[in-house]
């Protein structure tokens, strides 16, 4: 196949979604897959045997899932608008306002449907300030207990999302432990609570059935339905970005541009100024991967490898399902890549290319 290619690996993403299984066993917990990390909806009807349904972050997500993903579809938005309110309405199982304000102008045409708010607990795990949810003068849902309880009798359910790439049990431990201190005696008057996602619970090492008592301890002892919403934790090591190296330059170190782009094609390494993986990372020729848009710091990062990169060679990009097909963008008019699927007897299959019409098509 011609590169650049997002290469989507159902026999990698297979451990994932046994983990997610097993823990709903155990703990009795529904998983909905977070659409904000990860929609690429041709492997949906192989998570989907997996997980519960899907959550989203607006209309557009809220239908797709609706459309392509079996099960429970849930609506969250940070703010709904009036043309759009009924739509999602339309499409959604579970609808959760992020603020009072939002339950108080569109609960009454959301009548019917169940209803939830989102509530900020004031901590999370997030090392990036720019990812925080309980930031200083964050928006992101309701934080006073005394003003959600007069709304109480209007929802069901609530929904705390304050994981973020969070692998410490203990510290998961101690936050739900401070949400239940603070809130609980709002929980309990709940049939649902939703735990977000950001809880890294298929990574290696997780003490899987540690959080499953957790969740089975915490549902049991306030009578609610939990669900999480996995983005990152469904889809982690998934799938890769393959790229052909098209130039060769040594400028005080040796540099390969690849026919793709980190700020097109893995934009949110580039926003939280992380490097991206290559496997295997060893040898004694060092290397700065680039990529071919103009932007001076376009690169993917620096590696090691065998033998000297040449014109020609192929590289695979690790971790490229999550925040990469939904943030891929036509900057420089770089070639958007492909998406393709591995199945699980090794055939590889190609969902969808895109071409210059896709890029014309997204301007006016």
């Amino acid at each position: 196949m011609d590169t650049p290619y997002y290469l989507i690996d159902k026999a990698r993403l297979l451990p994932n979604m046994e983990k997610i299984a097993h823990l709903r066993a155990v703990s009795g917990a529904k998983s909905l897959l977070a659409l904000k990390c990860f929609a690429s909806w041709s492997v949906f009807d192989f998570m989907a045997q997996y997980m519960d349904g899907t959550t989203s972050s607006s209309l557009y997500e809220v239908r797709l899932g609706r459309e392509k993903f079996p099960g429970e579809t849930h609506a969250y938005s940070v703010a709904w608008a009036d043309n759009e309110i009924a739509e999602v309405v339309g499409h959604c199982d579970k609808i959760i306002f992020n603020t009072i304000g939002q339950l108080d102008r569109f609960g009454p045409a959301a009548a019917g449907k169940v209803q939830g708010l989102r509530v900020n607990p004031g901590v999370s795990s997030s090392s990036f300030d720019l990812a925080d949810p309980a930031r200083p003068f964050s928006r992101l849902g309701e934080h006073d207990p005394g003003a959600i309880e007069k709304v109480v009798d209007r929802i069901s359910g609530f929904m705390f999302h304050n994981n973020c790439e969070n692998a410490d049990f203990e510290l998961f431990d101690r936050m739900l432990g401070h949400i239940e201190q603070r809130f609980g005696h709002l929980i309990r008057r709940m049939d649902w609570i939703s735990l977000g996602g950001g809880i890294h619970f298929t990574g290696e090492g997780y003490p899987l059935d540690r959080l499953a008592e957790r969740l089975k301890r915490f549902a049991g002892e306030n009578g609610v339905q939990v669900y999480l919403e996995p983005g990152e934790a469904a889809i982690t090591r998934a799938a890769t970005l393959e790229v052909t190296v098209l130039d060769t330059l040594f400028n005080g170190k040796n540099l390969a541009i690849v026919d793709s782009s980190i700020e097109a094609h893995m934009l949110d390494l580039l926003i939280y100024r992380q490097p991206a993986r290559v496997e295997p990372d060893a040898g004694d020729h060092e290397w700065m991967v680039c990529g071919k848009s103009c932007l001076a710091g376009d690169i993917f990062g620096e590696y090691r490898f065998a033998a000297p990169l040449r014109a020609g060679d192929r590289l695979s990009i690790q971790d490229a399902a999550g925040y990469t097909m939904v943030k891929k963008n036509w900057f420089n008019g770089v070639k958007m890549p492909a998406i393709a699927v591995r199945e699980l007897d090794g055939t590889v299959r190609v969902a969808r290319a895109f071409g210059y019409e896709d890029y014309a098509a997204s301007l006016s």
